[in-house]
């Protein structure tokens, strides 16, 4: 089982670039054995999600909701919509579905120690996922997409936005440190589904950006995940509480 030391992290405020200190925890998600999670270290970057101007070009209104017609049968789900008999790992705000050959890392603030994200190895590839909550009638991902734009060209990097399979979604050359601090362009693909009460958010990176077969694995990935709103009141926009599981046994 590997620790990653060097994992990518996206807080749901704030502007971008380094952030608080994090630890990562990791832990192999083939199935449903127990194991045990292991601490390491991470810098978090930081895309905000709060406020920013919306002028993206989409015949939706901003505050319309963005997501695929089969979302509700075929994901991200709602807690309600989830299959209750799959061995799900249970992070708190998020569920995710074991499979051979994933990683799941999580994301603490040192401070706070709050979990702020779940990045997903996988395919080749790595998945960052964060839920929000949102309005009941309207959604978030629309005015989100114009503001993680402005804020990757304000710092230079350069994307294009196109229409996937989770509906409007950017692909991004984002400006990053590379290993011997020499500032490189890694690319990434932003994915946005809003469901009831909640916005989803995933930050694709690695073969999933190249190779057909890794993208359709990462991308019935992120429909796998199951957001639990809860019932609790939430303003708008905020992170829907993470936590560590004791193990990874199915819940």
């Amino acid at each position: 089982m590997n620790v990653s030391d060097n994992a990518e992290s996206t807080t749901p405020a704030g502007k971008r670039g380094r952030g608080k200190r994090s630890r990562s925890t990791a832990v192999e998600l083939a199935g449903e054995e127990s194991t045990e999670l292991e601490p390491g270290t991470a810098d978090a970057d930081q895309v905000a999600v709060n406020g920013g101007d919306s002028d993206v070009a989409t015949a939706q209104p901003v505050d319309a909701k963005s997501a695929p017609e089969n979302r509700a049968t075929d994901g991200p789900f709602d807690s309600d919509e989830a299959n209750p008999a799959r061995p799900y790992v249970d992070l708190g705000g998020v569920k995710i579905l074991p499979r051979e050959g994933l990683q799941l890392r999580l994301e603490v603030e040192e401070g706070t120690q709050r979990v702020v994200a779940v990045g997903l190895d996988f395919a080749g590839s790595t998945l960052q996922v964060q839920a929000f909550a949102a309005p009941r009638s309207t959604g978030l991902w629309n005015d989100i997409r114009a503001q993680i734009r402005d804020q990757i060209t304000g710092q230079g990097g350069t994307l294009v936005e196109q229409v996937g399979v989770f509906g409007p979604e950017l692909i991004a050359e984002v400006p990053a440190p590379g290993p011997d601090g020499t500032p490189v362009l890694r690319l990434a693909r932003f994915v946005g589904v809003d469901g009831p009460r909640w916005f989803l958010r995933g930050v694709i990176a690695g073969d999933a950006m190249q190779n057909e077969a890794s993208r359709a694995a990462v991308e019935e990935l992120f429909r796998s995940v199951v957001v639990v709103r809860g019932n609790s009141p939430m303003p708008p926009r905020d992170l829907i509480p993470l936590t560590i599981p004791k193990s990874s046994a199915a819940i």
